[in-house]
Formats: structure tokens, C-alpha cells, sequence
């Protein structure tokens, strides 16, 4: 989430004010975070946001760098009365290519908190920035769409992205044939599975690995309901998915492993302007994860690297070894219900380790 407090630190912030009943500028949560833990040098540059996380693409150099970006890129003021809206100017957006990014996912529930016009606005940025998207579009057509990634020889990566209602996602948001909007899931029943991988199988060819992208369920706690678990099944059995990107809450919940594919119920937030902010301290958003997933050419999963990083004056910078800990147990605690175990790795680093599927 680039916007609102983050956007104001960046070299071009947009209106600060806010229309929220916690706060009435993005300054103000600038303000928390430098309470938090000290003063943030202003402006900064548009790679400073992603402190360590630079020196971890540098490391591994994934072939493909995919985030959900939960905020629009405008200077739109028609916004949305939903009580939280996010928004980072379009000058600011360069933050993004500093960091590489190939494909930003935009099905999710903020990503029209500026109207219809906040993300055509996002749309434009992001292909004159010539970063790829998927979700979201100008008419229905596009917003179903897959985003087709370049493996550098391995085949193509399709990556497609659904809002679901259960994130908060406002049905009227939903693109159709005449108006802008997102890729929206009503619900996760099987007859929604179905559709998902009809619609998939439209678009793939042989040897194409695909990633489904889920904005879904709720912001705090590592219940994971039934449904998505279902859902996610569904996905890997009928339409040959190779990873479920499911993403919403805060902080990461259990990870499960299922025929040898990777299911992120809840990948957590990755940069967001949250410091400081009091309350459900013990999910510990501040600590968030890189994902490093290396595929096979038929699709399963051949390793899993998590990389835990920390945000502190609104940039990643590495945790301590008691906080990796804290993640380490965390997460190996709510993904041992799957056969999955979290343990640790070198210089920091978690594994992922389960039962492989046998052939």
C-alpha cells in the first residue's frame, strides 16, 4: 500500500486530506510512524521504501516480481464515503519501477476508493510505467483478463486476479461490458470454482503456469474458512494452478501445500503506512515476508524461501533474530494443521517443508 501516508514521504505527495474518522491527513500517519520510531528524512527517494527488499531481489532475481496494490494512483477527488480511501500520486509511482515490479494484481477493495476515475487514472500510470496488471479494467473484458508474464524461456506465467465480496468489495464495483471495474467474485461456491477455470481454461496454452490472485475474507486472525479452502482446491484440481495468492489480512496466516501447490491464504501486508497505529498488536503486522517460489515447468512446487522483513520509518529493513523467531513459530504453528512446516534457514530465512506428493 503506497498510498496515503507513504505517498506523502516520496518526492511528489498528493492532497493530503483525508476523509476518514481516525484521521483527517495523510500527514498524520507520517507523524505516528516518526513517533513510533524516529524521524523520517523527507522527501526521500522512490527506492527507499524497499530498503532491504532490494537486496533481496538482487540476491535471488526472480524472473517474475508480482504484488497486490491495494491503492490508486490519482489525484482524483471523487472519492468513495467507505470510510478508508487510498490513493498516491502519479508522480510518485516511479517507486514502483524502482523496485522492478512486472505485475501489479488491482482486484481488491480499494482500488476504486477514488471512483471509476481514480483507477482509469491507475491504469494509465501503470501502462505508461509499462508494469502489467491484472483484476481490474476498463470494461469487463479487460478486467478478466489475465496478466502474461515472460519466464525467460520456462513458458509464459498467466496470473489472474479476482476481488472477492467477503474483503469488503462493493458489488457495484464490478466491471461489466460498458463500465471500469474489478474482476469480482460474489462468492466462493463450487459453481464459482467452475466458472474461475472455464474461464482459465480459455486462456491457456500448453506449458503456460498459472497464479490466481484472491483479495478475500478479513483483515486480523488466522481462521481460515472452509470455503476458501474448497475454493482453492477447486482451482488446483480443474484448472492445473500452480499458485493460489490469496491476500487481505494484515499480517500472514497458514500456509498450505496441496498437491504439490502453493496456497497463501493470507500473504499479509507488505509495505503500508500502519505504524504506530494501536491496536491488534499481537499479529505483529509490522513483521511481513517475502515470497521467493521457484516452479517446475509442469507447474508443482519445487521450494518455497520466505524472507521476513520489518517496517520501521516507513521502509523494510531486516528484523532480529527474536522477531524472526516470533515468525519462524508463528507460522509453522497455523500451517502444521496442512502437513506444511515452517523452519528455519540460513541468514535469517525461513523454509517451507512437506510431504511431496508422490508421482
Amino acid at each position: 500500500m503506497t498510498g496515503r501516508g507513504i505517498d506523502q514521504i516520496l518526492p511528489h505527495p498528493g492532497d493530503p486530506v483525508l476523509h476518514e474518522s481516525y484521521a483527517t491527513s495523510a500527514l498524520d500517519y507520517v507523524r505516528l510512524a516518526e513517533a513510533a520510531n524516529g524521524p523520517i528524512p523527507r522527501p526521500v527517494s522512490p527506492a527507499y521504501i524497499w530498503g532491504e527488499a532490494l537486496h533481496e531481489f538482487n540476491r535471488m532475481r526472480p524472473v517474475a516480481r508480482i504484488i497486490n496494490l491495494e491503492t490508486s494512483i490519482t489525484h482524483s477527488e471523487d472519492y468513495v464515503p467507505k470510510g478508508i480511501n487510498y490513493r498516491m500520486s502519479p508522480e510518485n509511482a516511479d517507486c514502483l519501477k524502482a523496485a522492478a515490479i512486472d505485475c501489479c494484481v488491482l482486484g481488491n477493495n480499494h482500488i476504486l476508493d477514488w471512483n471509476r476515475r481514480g483507477l482509469l487514472d491507475t491504469l494509465a500510470t501503470l501502462q505508461r510505467l509499462r508494469i502489467k496488471t491484472a483484476g481490474a479494467g476498463r470494461n469487463l473484458g479487460e478486467a478478466r483478463a489475465p496478466a502474461i508474464l515472460d519466464t525467460g524461456g520456462a513458458g509464459r506465467l498467466l496470473l489472474f486476479s479476482f476481488a472477492c465480496v467477503t474483503s469488503g468489495t462493493p458489488h457495484d464495483w464490478a466491471a461489466t461490458s460498458e463500465a471500469a471495474g474489478v474482476n469480482l467474485l460474489t462468492g466462493l461456491s463450487a459453481d464459482a470454482a467452475a466458472r474461475v477455470a472455464a474461464e482459465i481454461a480459455a486462456s491457456v496454452t500448453p506449458g503456460d503456469l498459472i497464479v490466481v490472485s484472491i483479495h478475500w475474507g478479513s483483515n486480523w486472525g488466522y481462521d481460515i474458512p472452509r470455503a476458501q479452502r474448497r475454493f482453492a482446491h477447486s482451482l488446483i484440481e480443474k484448472a492445473n494452478v500452480s499458485i493460489v495468492h490469496g491476500h487481505s489480512s494484515h499480517h500472514p496466516r497458514g500456509i498450505e501445500i496441496y498437491r504439490d501447490r502453493l496456497i497463501l491464504y493470507g500473504c499479509g501486508d507488505f509495505l503500508d503506512d500502519y505504524e504506530g497505529i494501536k491496536g491488534y498488536e499481537e499479529f505483529r503486522d509490522d513483521l511481513v515476508l517475502m515470497y521467493f517460489v521457484d516452479i517446475v515447468p509442469a507447474g508443482s512446487l519445487a521450494a518455497v524461501e520466505l524472507v521476513p522483513l520489518q517496517i520501521r520509518q516507513c521502509r523494510l529493513v531486516h528484523p532480529s533474530q527474536q522477531d524472526v523467531a516470533w515468525m519462524q513459530q508463528t507460522l509453522d504453528r497455523e500451517s502444521r494443521q496442512f502437513g506444511v512446516r515452517v523452519v528455519s534457514g540460513p541468514e535469517g530465512r525461513l523454509m517451507l517443508s512437506w510431504e511431496r506428493t508422490a508421482k
